[in-house]
Formats: C-alpha cells, sequence, structure tokens
C-alpha cells in the first residue's frame, strides 16, 4: 500500500499514514491521536485492547506508521483536517523522541526567540512556523515564474568570493583563499552589470554578506536578495518590473496558500504604486513634522510613507547622487538616476540606472576613496558597446515579514545569522 498525505485523504479509503503525534488524547476506553505531516494533521481514532496497549507509552513527537478507514467526521481542533477521520486498524512506531525542549503543539506558549531558534529543526515543525516558511517558498517560485515566462529573463548564478568591495563604504567579510585574501561579497552588483550587458535581462536570487555591526528586528548579516538587471532601458523601466513582480507574488500567494494565511491571520492586498521625487518626499515629512535626511530616507520617514500610502509601493527617485553608489548614474544638479522602493513603512529595494561609461565610473570611484584599479575587470566590460541599463536588489526575508506583519526578521529565516548566532 502506497502511503497517503493528510490532504489527500478521502472518506471510505484504507490508507497508510505516516507523520508525527502532535496531540494525543486519551480517554478511559478511546485515544485520539492527531498526526501531522508535511500536509496536514488529521484525527486518528485508536480503540480497542490490542491498539490501546499498543499505543500506551506513545509520546510526542513520536513518528507513526498508521493504517486504517478514513470516514466523514466534524472535528474541531485548531489546524486539524474538520471533514474526516482516520480510524485505526493498526500502528506501528517509526521512532521515539526524547523529552522535548520546546512546546510544539500549542500556539498559545510564549517561548523566547532565541530558545526557538537553539532549536529550529523542532520549531519549524509548528504549523505556524511551516506557514511561514510554504508562502515564503512561494514567494521564490513566483519571483522565477515572472521573471522566466513574464519578462523574458535568464536566471544567473553569480560568485560568492570577491577581491574587492562591490559598494564601497560597505565592511566585508574577510576570507583566506589560499595565499590571497578576499571578501564574502555584499552583492552581485558589478557581475549581473557586465551580464546584462552582454545578455539584456538577468535575475538572480543571491546570498549576500554584510558586516555591519548591527543589531536590530529588520536586518541579518547574511540574506537573500532578489536582483534584477536590464539593458537598453532607464530606472523607470525597472520600477515598472519590480512593480509587476510584487503584485505578481501576492497574486500568487492569494491562489496558492490561502490556508498559510488563514494559519497566520494575515489579510493580503495587491498593492498599488506611487512614484515621488525625493523632494516631493522631503517636503511631505517636513508638512508631517518628520525629520528627512539630506541625502537618505530615516526610519521615521518610511514609516510616514507607509501610513499616507497603505498597501503601496512607492518608489522614490531622483535621489541625490551622494546618498547612492559610485555606480549609479549622475543626472545633473547632484541628483542620480537611483531610486528606492518603500512598502508597508519600510524600504523593500534599491535601484537605478547603472553607469556604463568608464570615464564617469572611474571619476565617481575617486571621489568615494576607491581605487579604480580594484575594478579594471568591472570598467573594461563597458568598453565594448555597453548600453544603458539599470536594475535592482530586494531583500527576500524583509519582503516576506512584511507581506506577513511579523516583527521580527529572524523569523523568517530558517537558520539567521546575525552577530551573535552562528549555530545551529
Amino acid at each position: 500500500m502506497e502511503r497517503t498525505f493528510v490532504s489527500d485523504l478521502k472518506a471510505g479509503e484504507e490508507v497508510l499514514v505516516k507523520g508525527w503525534i502532535y496531540e494525543i488524547r486519551d480517554l478511559a476506553k478511546l485515544k485520539f491521536l492527531l498526526i501531522r505531516d508535511m500536509t496536514g494533521i488529521v484525527q486518528c481514532v485508536v480503540k480497542g485492547d490490542e491498539l490501546m496497549e499498543k499505543t500506551k507509552d506513545f509520546g510526542l513527537e513520536y513518528s507513526v506508521l498508521i493504517k486504517g478507514k478514513v470516514k466523514e467526521s466534524n472535528v474541531k481542533a485548531e489546524f486539524v483536517r474538520p471533514d474526516i477521520e482516520l480510524v485505526v486498524e493498526d500502528i506501528e512506531l517509526i521512532n521515539k523522541a526524547e523529552r522535548l525542549p520546546i512546546q510544539i503543539n500549542d500556539n498559545n506558549v510564549e517561548t523566547e526567540l532565541s530558545t526557538r531558534l537553539d532549536n529550529r529543526f523542532l520549531d519549524i515543525r509548528k504549523p505556524k512556523i511551516q506557514a511561514i516558511f510554504n508562502i515564503e517558498s512561494t514567494i521564490m517560485q513566483a519571483f522565477r515564474e515572472f521573471m522566466v515566462k513574464e519578462n523574458r529573463a535568464m536566471e544567473a548564478v553569480f560568485p560568492s568570493i570577491i577581491g574587492a568591495s562591490s559598494e564601497g563604504g560597505t565592511e566585508l567579510f574577510k576570507a583566506k583563499y589560499f595565499d590571497r585574501e578576499v571578501f564574502l561579497s555584499q552583492s552581485c552588483q558589478l557581475y549581473k552589470q557586465m551580464l546584462a550587458c552582454s545578455l539584456e535581462r538577468v535575475f538572480t536570487i543571491f546570498t549576500v554578506w554584510r558586516a555591519e555591526k548591527h543589531n536590530t528586528i529588520r536586518h541579518l548579516n547574511e540574506a537573500r536578495q532578489f536582483d534584477y538587471e536590464e539593458a537598453f532601458c532607464d530606472e523607470f523601466k525597472v520600477m515598472e518590473v519590480l512593480a509587476k513582480v510584487v503584485q505578481f507574488m501576492v497574486k500568487e500567494l492569494l491562489e496558492k496558500n490561502k490556508k498559510d494565511l488563514e494559519i497566520l491571520n494575515v489579510e493580503l492586498k495587491v498593492p498599488e504604486t506611487k512614484y515621488l521625487t525625493f523632494e516631493e518626499v522631503r517636503g511631505l515629512m517636513y508638512k508631517e513634522g518628520v525629520f528627512c535626511g539630506e541625502h537618505d530616507l530615516n526610519t521615521d520617514a518610511e514609516k510616514k510613507l507607509g501610513e499616507l500610502y497603505p498597501d503601496t509601493i512607492v518608489f522614490v527617485h531622483d535621489w541625490p547622487i551622494a546618498g547612492k553608489p559610485f555606480y549609479i548614474m549622475p543626472k545633473g544638479e547632484g541628483l542620480s538616476g537611483g531610486f528606492d522602493a518603500i512598502y508597508k513603512g519600510m524600504e523593500i529595494a534599491s535601484g537605478g540606472q547603472r553607469v556604463h561609461i568608464p570615464e564617469i565610473l572611474e571619476k565617481q570611484l575617486q571621489e568615494r576613496d576607491l581605487d579604480p584599479k580594484d575594478f579594471k575587470d568591472y570598467i573594461d566590460s563597458f568598453r565594448y558597446g555597453a548600453p544603458p541599463h539599470a536594475g535592482w536588489g530586494m531583500g527576500l526575508e524583509r519582503l516576506t515579514m512584511l507581506f506577513l506583519g511579523i516583527q521580527n526578521i529572524r523569523e523568517v529565516v530558517l537558520f539567521p545569522r546575525d552577530r551573535t548566532r552562528i549555530t545551529p
């Protein structure tokens, strides 16, 4: 008999189910086992002296194999399939579980996040935690599907070991590479530009490392990033692509992850878009009594934009060149082709039109006290008919966090890395 998943169980069928014991309800001559697999939880009814004896020492999170018959029912238990139950005909123990260091089956029990992360391999067994990562999986799949099917882009893989800073000024993690000192990449920026100037449209999901010594609920030292780059265009074209891909992600979640969103009590709306210049945002912040930086938006300004434009991706463009990296194209009068995308009161993406003219690149590197010799391969790639191009990077974890209204970004990382955590 082949295994049947909980989500596929149908009344009247003889089935084989495998999973973990999520909860035990022991009555005098009857026992209910809630069995969880990757698709859901089903109530299993154990009765009869032989089966009751066989299961008397079973505990939570024991893995078991059950044979039985599915019948219609009206089960009232959180996360459990309400329409059926499984009458057990035979049950086998696969493996025992030792005493659990964290509670799995009671979502009303508050366990400190640090303790949960120490035991992440168990924490992930909770339905609410599984729902987060089911959703994050769909977000990644939706990004790839949109880029390939809707945008005719090619997925690329870029190196994580670099010889010099990709962005300048950002602290880097040093590493030993044979007899040389190298760094873990804080961006695939330079590589995706070089590729776009030959293949036109490229994307990737890239792991970035940033050595800033922050300790906030919105930053990580190792994160995943959606990156996109397109040739023969300016920043406004790639802003449009970013808006469309986020809207596509939300539509996919509403269609494919309805149950997960219900478990997390999240109501998502497909976002609208709003375009504002940096100077217009500064004027808005002045009227609202919110301090706004001269070359950047602070946390308060981002939050206020989220309040003023709910469920909207706000593109802040015509950014001061002083607030952007060396590879962003200057536009004159101290402005640039750079932009940030603000959603639900937080920056989700940064991008812009890139510099494709070697002389401008060299000048901007020198102005930032960076040596053009360290970027020779990168600069030389634009000497052979490089077209105007633009792109952006958007954080996977931050976007997931905002979609779900989660307050700490570590909640949406399976095994987060910050200043203090490098295990498990």
